[in-house]
């Protein structure tokens, strides 16, 4: 109101009126120079990227028409043939004009009355002017607005986190230079510490030279930004798509070199405890021979243990990796010559081979003692060592489509129970055995605690596939129905949940499922985290992997586009132009929905003799995506 008082007194004192034809003269003229200045800075961004020197009046520098059409060849990307590029001549001048400018109409660019030769320099600045909207500003669009609007919904969107600063035009919103500070740190925040910025010293002079800036001369700042800042975005798309590619293949890479690693450690172990074992002699005495029978006794309860975990664990991770390969659609890993799962087998065999060698070997030197109960536990325990292996086998064999593994893992699951009911036969013929102190038998090299280890092996083996697989197919579901996620983000929730399903349940608790989404940089408050924990569980009984990667989908799944619901429309009306309400009712719309359609929708006149609705009107109607200069 001060302000408003004072103008009043200066008007009354002798000055300007804020209306008199000298004051809106005065003002535009202020203008043209801002537009000017702008303007040709514009044109020189791309004069000097292609080699060409600098203009400094538009008046003078195009008049010839010859930097004219260096822009145009430069914008259009074409040449546009022959010209006079010294022309001395007022005609030749007009040749390079006329050529410059029917170039501009070919390009759907209306132009009239474009007096450049004699330096009208309004006309000069509207032409420019459409040039920007041509070839910067009329391809911004922003959620189907036109080009100014969505180029003001793009810089709203951007400095909305910024305080004391609201953007609501071209014009006033940036007088004081908050706005474009805001939209620079927005995208490159190592340039400007915004917050220690001086909000009352900057008037950016550069820009504007009055509290009343240009509009024309703001949008072609702010249209230089945004093609900058977008292609900025474009090629960290790029960089963060490659980056994830190789972390996957890192990934594999990783896993195959351990598998490599590891069968070539265990391959080695195995021969040089059957050279060892070869190499032994005993001494004659019982003394020595329960001391090689404790040696080998040891064997099977440490090493050779660690050989059966370390045996399941490389065949896991080597499935682990074929399935990941094909889950991606990456070629099979075949492991180099005498790494693969049937050479690890055959040594597996090979060195039972000489297990039961070197047991019968030291059973020899040991008198034994009843011998029906050896050949009773040796027949119980080597034929369920047997059903025992040929489950681990074929669990390790299991490949195919993810549901056929998941039915065999299944069926495989539902043979362990009756193992159990085995094994506890085999402990009764073993506790005989003991009670009669027969300590070594030549028909076996298992006892009870081996077999019930590899049982245990195998359940919490066939547990882990199970949930390997159920993880896998759901991702797969997730990948096939859900367009907007890329196979690497997924294989990131995966590894995600993974790693923070701390007890292996394929479930998370509340706590767990917070620090997995943090570690996505998805944070909520502890009071939002609870409701959306609560929901889960009331949905899903548990904070499941399905329950997980819908969630995140939830999170991130796009919105229906314009495109998708004009495909939409064109399905229900069978590819006709109109839609009838019976369309409406066999697609099995709501009652309440198809009654606003009929309200909503105008009506067409095709002659089928109900009533007809043109669909394509409303939602060019509803959708404004025409792009106006």
């Amino acid at each position: 109101m001060d302000n408003y008082n004072l103008n009043r007194a200066s008007w009354a004192g002798g000055l300007l009126s804020p209306l008199s034809p000298t004051f809106i003269e005065s003002l535009e003229a202020r203008s043209r120079d801002v537009q000017e200045r702008t303007f040709c800075k514009w044109l020189n961004t791309k004069l000097e990227a292609n080699g060409y020197p600098p203009m400094t009046s538009l008046v003078k520098d195009l008049s010839d028409g010859v930097r004219l059409i260096q822009l145009m060849e430069i914008m259009g990307d074409t040449s546009l043939g022959r010209y006079n590029k010294n022309p001395k001549m007022r005609v030749q001048k007009a040749e390079n004009v006329n050529k410059a400018l029917e170039f501009i109409t070919s390009r759907g660019v209306k132009l009239t009355n474009i007096d450049i030769i004699d330096g009208n320099l309004k006309l000069i600045l509207g032409m420019i002017w459409t040039l920007i909207l041509r070839f910067t500003i009329a391809d911004i669009s922003e959620e189907g607005l036109s080009a100014k609007e969505g180029l003001l919904l793009w810089c709203q969107r951007k400095t909305e986190p910024y305080k004391e600063v609201d953007v609501q035009d071209f014009s006033l919103s940036w007088s004081d230079g908050l706005a474009l500070c805001a939209l620079i740190h927005c995208h490159r925040p190592d340039l400007i510490d915004y917050d220690k910025l001086d909000k009352q010293l900057l008037e950016v002079a550069d820009l504007c030279d009055t509290q009343h800036p240009d509009e024309r001369s703001v949008m072609t700042y702010v249209a230089g930004y945004f093609h900058a800042f977008s292609s900025m975005e474009q090629t960290e798309t790029v960089s963060r798509r490659v980056e994830k590619f190789a972390e996957l293949m890192q990934s594999v890479w990783t896993s195959r070199n351990d598998y490599e690693r590891r069968v070539r450690e265990l391959l080695r172990s195995m021969s040089e405890m059957r050279e060892t074992w070869a190499a032994k002699s005993f001494a004659g005495t019982y003394a020595d021979a329960r001391e090689h029978a404790t040696s080998f006794q040891n064997y099977k309860q440490t090493t050779k243990r660690s050989w059966v975990t370390e045996k399941q664990d490389v065949a896991t991770l080597f499935g682990n990796v074929q399935t990941k390969l094909k889950t991606y659609g990456l070629r099979e890993y075949v492991p180099p010559p005498g790494l693969s799962l049937s050479d690890v087998d055959a040594a597996w065999n090979t060195l039972l081979k000489s297990e039961a060698e070197r047991s019968k070997a030291i059973n020899s030197e040991i008198r034994q003692i009843k011998e029906n109960l050896r050949r009773k536990f040796a027949d119980l325990a080597n034929d369920f060592e047997r059903r025992l292996r040929i489950i681990s086998t074929e669990l390790m064999l299991i490949e195919g489509p993810l549901e056929e593994q998941m039915d065999q893992v299944r069926e495989l699951q539902t043979r362990v129970p009756a193992l159990s009911d085995s094994l506890r036969v085999v402990a009764e013929a073993e506790d005989e055995c003991r009670a009669a102190n027969v300590d070594e038998n030549d028909y076996t090299v298992f006892t009870v605690e081996d077999l019930r280890f590899e049982v245990e092996l195998l359940s919490q083996s066939i547990t882990k596939k199970i949930a390997f697989i159920d993880n896998q197919a759901r991702s797969h579901i997730v990948s096939r129905n859900m367009t907007n996620l890329t196979p690497a983000q997924l294989e990131q929730f995966e590894s995600t949940f993974r790693y923070f399903d701390k007890d292996e349940s394929n479930t998370l608790n509340q706590s767990e499922m917070a620090a997995a989404l943090a570690s996505l940089g998805i944070v909520y408050s502890d009071e939002d985290m609870d409701i959306i924990y609560d929901q889960l569980m009331q949905d899903y009984g548990a904070v499941t992997f399905e329950a997980f990667i819908n969630l995140l989908v939830d999170i991130m799944e796009d919105q229906t586009s314009p495109a998708q619901l004009r495909e939409a429309f064109r399905g229900i009306a069978a590819d006709k132009p109109y839609v009838t309400e019976l369309d409406l009712r066999v697609a099995h719309l709501p009652a309440s929905t198809i009654e606003f359609l009929r309200q909503a929708m105008p009506s067409s006149e095709h002659g089928i003799g109900e009533p007809e609705y043109d669909y394509e009107r409303w939602l060019d109607e509803v959708f404004d995506s025409q792009d106006g200069l």
